[in-house]
């Protein structure tokens, strides 16, 4: 992995860390909270609704009208590097024609089953990519801003709520 330190020499990667830096300061200070409405229909199948976005079904792997919740976590995870590491990649104005994100999730044996190793496998297709370019674009979004990878270990809290019929 490259670590990328900018200095004022440094030209167009100086410009490539200020527009980053800029998107993390556009950010600062806004209510980042996001939230989503789940309604059960039948059986084990739900519809989702995020933060008035569009509805997707949530199921059981067995019946499979939806995704289930640990694929839709796993995909969740892609979506967020995949957006990262393309954001970057054009960012460097690379010659990028096609670009996807393979995601694989093994979980523990037992409750609550957990995904105990995830691999994921980006996969870029376009010209003059570099390797560095790859590895800079994939660290930056790992270790700084897919938020999903670090949500992963994430403490949570509960609460509920008993609502009469």
């Amino acid at each position: 992995m490259i670590d990328y330190v900018p200095n004022a020499a440094s030209g167009p990667r100086h410009a490539f860390y200020l527009s980053l830096q800029k998107r993390c300061l556009h950010l600062k200070g806004k209510n980042l909270t996001v939230q989503a409405n789940i309604k059960w229909t039948d059986g084990l199948q739900f519809v989702a609704q995020p933060d008035n976005q569009p509805a997707m079904v949530i199921d059981s792997p067995e019946n499979g009208s939806g995704a289930g919740p640990m694929a839709m976590l796993l995909m969740g995870v892609a979506g967020c590097t995949a957006i990262d590491v393309i954001t970057i990649l054009q960012k460097k104005r690379l010659n990028i024609s096609r670009f996807e994100v393979n995601i694989s999730g093994e979980r523990a044996q037992e409750y609550p089953r957990r995904f105990t190793r995830i691999d994921i496998e980006y996969v870029v297709h376009g010209q003059s990519i570099s390797t560095q370019a790859m590895e800079q674009a994939i660290k930056l979004s790992e270790t700084k801003y897919c938020g999903a990878m670090a949500s992963m270990n994430a403490e949570f809290s509960h609460s509920y709520r008993i609502v009469p019929t």
